[in-house]
């Protein structure tokens, strides 16, 4: 007769373990999903004036969220959609510059993303679209021996805040994500 004792053993064992593996869930990212891109310091925008060639050119955001455009100055861009961009530049020229501006802003360069903790090679990468968190850390060369493979912890800035949460390795990358693929336990 079998002994009871290893198969409870086994039991307590693997409840154990289970219990110490994180929930996946980010529901404060869930809002997020199908919320336009709002840019930020470090983004790389086409402004197209039409009609103004002189005022067309590629703007970087700068640290303090701006672009600075000819004639108009500094317009904030940080926590703005490209279409709100547009309006705003538009109203600018709109005061004392051009009749009727029609103005086309688009990313041409989206800013880099991070990569920490358990990838052969961690640092920044440039953002690249429909990237997951899988394909992030292929850009960093992959898993160490050591790294969990089923979820990633993010951080990222919304509304002005930095938000935290852990993610399924499937997750959508956005633009300035910092990425830390912690250590496994077996």
């Amino acid at each position: 007769m079998m002994s009871r004792h290893p198969v409870c053993l086994a039991l307590a064992a693997a409840l154990a373990v289970a219990g110490c593996a994180p929930r996946i869930e980010a529901p404060e990212f869930a809002v997020e999903r199908t919320a336009p891109y709002q840019l930020a310091s470090g983004d790389k925008l086409r402004v197209i004036v039409f009609g103004q060639d002189n005022l067309s050119n590629i703007y970087a955001v700068d640290g303090s969220g701006r672009i600075s455009m000819p004639l108009i100055g500094a317009v904030e861009a940080q926590g703005r959609s490209t279409q709100q961009l547009e309006r705003a530049i538009e109203a600018r020229l709109r005061a004392g510059y051009l009749r009727e501006p029609k103005v086309s802003v688009e990313v041409d360069a989206y800013r880099p993303f991070f990569v920490l903790g358990e990838v052969t090679n961690s640092g920044q990468f440039p953002f690249v679209n429909g990237m997951t968190m899988q394909t992030a850390v292929a850009i960093a060369g992959g898993f160490t021996p050591r790294g969990q493979r089923n979820y990633a912890e993010v951080t990222r800035l919304m509304d002005g805040q930095l938000v935290t949460g852990t993610v399924p390795i499937t997750y959508p990358v956005r633009p300035g994500d910092t990425i830390v693929i912690k250590e496994r336990w077996f």
